[in-house]
């Protein structure tokens, strides 16, 4: 980390940037290509990858700056697999070349990432997956098998995926970790409608999916411990994410208490006073989370927060509903749509309650969770696990 890199320092690069290229006339690609250039992107980041090798605490500097300048970001929403999971990953465990080549047009957006580790027969053990991965005589792979639940497949450019390379071993040391170019012929996206009428999810067959080696993260057989780097970061992404006060799921049916008098019972107000402070409570403990960060690389706290997300929303859009009554019954659009994005707050009251329901599902299912947060944070036994030294290929299944 550069000792002389400070907010100072973080603040004069910005407004170099700004007076280099203003937004105002500047295109946006074009600028966020610069920003990325001058290290501003992850400041936390090496220098020549979007950093400047700084203290990740200096982000906010550089953002606030930014902000003020009404300056374009990269849409964060629409690129989260790629800024939370595929991006760090690559940091951590990529080649020099593989960090030149992935990082500039990921976190500007030029490149959608989709993750490919859950399948029908591998959610919740997901190291008990069956994806296959042959490498050849010249050194690269062929993918076979099946993946389910990803999101963003129907516009991302890259994924990140994990196989079976060794059926000989024991389910979490014969795994490998590729990069997988979404665009090969052998992939085949398929949408999977959700109860919110809308499919962002999708089911993925890769069929003689090639992939060179140079697109490999991680040796061979050590795909497990790169995986979970990046489900680690998942979880941060989702639960410890920056918010203000009143932001996510508590903000609208706040609105709607303060702004419709004649909605309110005592039942409800208690119940949103409750549910107000445990939102206030998980969103200070993300900004914890995030201090912890600055340190060195998330833990398990992060499944902590995941966990509280998803019980969250799901109880604050259930009161929601409540509240509004028969309203709360109406449901904008059933229409069939693949959208790019998540957008839990621009929507109705009926959207944010079925859309909710997944937040216990995706990113590791809660129950799983509540295994890690025992374990790991709690020091509890773990649980008897009797697959542990046997072959995969000698699993039931």
């Amino acid at each position: 980390m550069s000792p002389a890199v400070d907010a100072t320092e973080v603040r004069r690069r910005t407004h170099e940037l700004l007076a280099a290229h203003p937004p105002a006339t500047t295109g946006r690609t074009d600028f966020l290509k610069a920003r990325f250039d001058a290290g501003l992107a992850w400041v936390h980041y090496p220098e020549g990858l979007g950093g400047l090798d700084a203290p990740r605490s200096l982000q906010q500097v550089v953002d606030a700056e930014l902000a003020a300048a009404d300056a374009p970001d990269n849409d964060p929403r629409r690129i989260g697999i790629g800024l939370g999971m595929a991006a760090p990953t690559i940091l951590g465990f990529g080649t020099d070349e593989q960090k030149r080549r992935f990082l500039r047009p990921l976190w500007v957006g030029e490149e959608v990432w989709c993750q490919l580790f859950s399948e029908p027969g591998a959610g919740s053990d997901l190291a008990a997956l069956a994806t296959r991965a042959v490498q050849g005589e010249d050194g690269d792979w062929t993918v076979d098998g099946q993946k389910v639940w990803t999101s963003s497949a129907h516009v991302a450019r890259w994924a990140i995926l994990i196989a079976r390379t060794d059926p000989d071993l024991p389910k979490h040391r014969g795994i490998s970790y590729f990069i997988c170019d979404m665009t090969d012929p052998g992939v085949d996206v398929r949408p999977l409608r959700q109860i919110t009428g809308e499919a962002e999810f999708n089911e993925v067959f890769l069929s003689g999916v090639r992939i060179p080696d140079s697109h490999r993260l991680g040796p061979v057989g050590e795909g497990w411990k790169v995986a979970q780097s990046t489900l680690m970061n998942e979880r941060v992404s989702i639960g410890g994410s920056r918010i203000p006060r009143e932001g996510g799921m508590i903000g609208p049916v706040s609105t709607t208490w303060r702004e419709r008098p004649e909605l309110r019972t005592h039942d409800t107000h208690q119940r949103l006073l409750t549910l107000w402070v445990e939102a206030e409570v998980a969103r200070l403990t993300g900004e914890r989370l995030r201090q912890q960060l600055v340190a060195g690389q998330p833990g398990p706290e992060g499944s902590g927060m995941k966990l509280a997300f998803a019980r969250l929303n799901q109880e604050i859009s259930g009161l929601e509903v409540e509240l509004l009554g028969d309203e709360g019954l109406l449901y904008g659009d059933w229409t069939m749509v693949r959208p790019e994005l998540v957008d839990f707050t621009g929507r109705d009251a009926g959207y944010r309650y079925l859309r909710s329901k997944g937040n216990s599902i995706e990113g590791g299912t809660s129950e799983i969770l509540l295994n890690i947060v025992a374990e790991r944070v709690l020091g509890l036994p773990a649980e008897p696990r009797n697959d542990k030294d046997v072959a995969w290929k000698d699993l039931s299944r």
